[in-house]
């Protein structure tokens, strides 16, 4: 499948086939241009409510069906993504201002979620259990929860929704996803066609668009026992609210403010470069990019001034152009809240060294130095391209400074000191923390999540995918049954 042919699915939703939705449809621009990049359909609660009884009714005979089967039809998927890689790494460029480098790595990571998803197939499934009458057959297995409920963001569409669809119908399930309708094309029709095209049964999967009421309507379904949400922290925390009542287990990945601790003895170049990579990839558009940058006080003033080197030196503009690093945010409201958030730094002390102008949807890449803690640069995740510079004195300060505030993704530490490094990496309350490397790191074989307001604790990655997407069931069968005295 070489071409998805996105454009003739102008207006339409994936849901038991190609169809006009319910709740209508909605322009998609790029955030670069403001060109029309096509038309999404939009679920509404109708949509949702047969879309979940339809994954419902399809899901037991693709749960029940050969483990083979499901891994052909996800190794084909990545087959078929693989042959688009083209026109989806335009599609991600046009719809979410992503730069040519960045959409080309989230195209690479989604065909490694779909090649380790199919070998999810592979892993054993249960454990036999002791039992006390002799000739009992008892064992414990997983089985598929049913229908998982997909929430997924517009910052990296393809990506993050993937990372939960695919494990979800390796292991037996059927999918209702709700992409971000400023992203519905890279993140939803693509997803719908690739596994179209590899076979998937009729009904097994639903490409469901919307705002919040839709999904609020996905949470809500009694058909849908787990609910898979990537997002705010502050729209984490209404989907894990509604799932907890309801008595539904949240998968949350939510926000993060990731450090990066720069040691007294560290190798400043490095050091730099790295975290220059985690604040301005994707316009730092990304959970895990490096928000902000605790220096030792002794390197502070020189830290600053590399990295505003390496901040005007790079490119901003159209992000079709291969020479761009700087695309667009991915609307003007979001570059107008980054701008709020320098502007409120400033005032509170901060000094701009570089940056901090917008113009429409670009904002300039940023350096503020001597953040004060108390400020929204510090305690707030940006999802913009600015570093925020604060020093510390100690060690146990810059452990401070790291685990202050709500959020615990990602984090990094920089030192010669290796036993240095991984001693203060274990004080540091995150989900993810690299030693001489950067905060944005993800591979579809580690436990991927956070702690607090970063997360639940839910674990997306290799074989925590089945502790999400399964049920434990205990089973046991007896040649006679037994005699009770009544």
């Amino acid at each position: 499948m070489s071409a998805l042919n996105l454009i003739s699915l102008q207006g339409l939703i994936f849901s038991d086939g190609w169809r006009v939705p319910s709740g209508g449809e909605r322009e998609v621009r790029n955030p670069a241009d403001g060109s029309p990049v096509g038309r999404i359909g939009l679920g509404d609660a109708t949509d949702v409510d047969r879309a979940c009884a339809v994954a419902a009714s399809a899901q037991p005979a693709w749960g029940l069906g050969p483990a083979t089967r499901r891994k052909q039809v996800l190794l084909a998927a990545a087959d078929a993504l693989a042959e688009a890689r083209a026109e989806v790494v335009a599609t991600l460029v046009a719809e979410t201002g992503s730069t040519r480098g960045k959409a080309e790595q989230e195209v690479t990571k989604s065909l490694d979620e779909l090649t380790a998803a199919a070998a999810l197939t592979d892993l054993p499934t249960g454990e036999l259990l002791p039992h006390d009458t002799p000739g009992t057959l008892s064992m414990a297995r997983r089985v598929p929860v049913g229908v998982v409920g997909v929430i997924a963001p517009w910052n990296a569409p393809l990506l993050l929704a993937m990372r939960s669809v695919a494990p979800a119908l390796a292991l037996g399930n059927a999918v209702v996803l709700k992409p971000d309708p400023k992203a519905a094309v890279s993140g939803g029709w693509v997803i719908a066609r690739i596994l179209e095209a590899a076979g998937l049964p009729t009904g097994v999967l639903h490409v469901v668009p919307g705002g919040p009421q839709t999904g609020e309507a996905l949470v809500a379904d009694p058909r849908v026992p787990v609910i898979s949400f990537t997002g705010s922290s502050a729209a984490g925390r209404r989907v894990g609210a509604a799932a907890g009542a309801l008595i539904k287990r949240a998968v949350l990945e939510l926000g993060g403010n990731n450090p990066v601790l720069v040691l007294d003895d560290a190798d400043l170049d490095a050091a730099v470069n790295n975290a220059a990579w985690g604040s301005f990839l994707h316009q730092g558009q990304i959970c895990m990019a490096t928000g902000r940058h605790l220096v030792h006080e002794s390197l502070a003033d020189a830290y600053v001034e590399r990295i505003t080197a390496k901040a005007e030196a790079l490119r901003v503009g159209d992000p079709a152009d291969p020479a761009v690093n700087i695309g667009p945010l991915i609307s003007e409201d979001q570059a107008g809240r980054v701008e709020k958030i320098v502007d409120e730094a400033v005032s509170a002390g901060a000094r701009l060294v570089s940056g901090g102008t917008r113009n429409g949807t670009f904002f300039t890449p940023t350096v503020l130095a001597d953040v004060d803690p108390a400020s929204l640069a510090f305690t707030e995740e940006i999802f913009g391209p600015v570093v925020a510079v604060t020093p510390f004195t100690d060690d146990d300060h810059a452990v401070a400074l790291a685990n202050a505030g709500e959020y615990g993704l990602s984090a990094a530490v920089h030192t010669r000191d290796f036993a240095r490094g991984l001693a203060l990496a274990g004080r540091i309350r995150a989900g993810m923390i690299h030693v001489n490397g950067q905060t944005i790191n993800d591979a579809a074989h580690i436990p991927m999540g956070g702690m607090g307001g970063s997360g639940n604790g839910g674990r997306h990655g290799g074989h925590w995918n089945l502790d999400e997407f399964t049920h434990w069931q205990w089973v046991t069968a007896s040649p006679t049954a037994p005699t009770y005295p009544i």
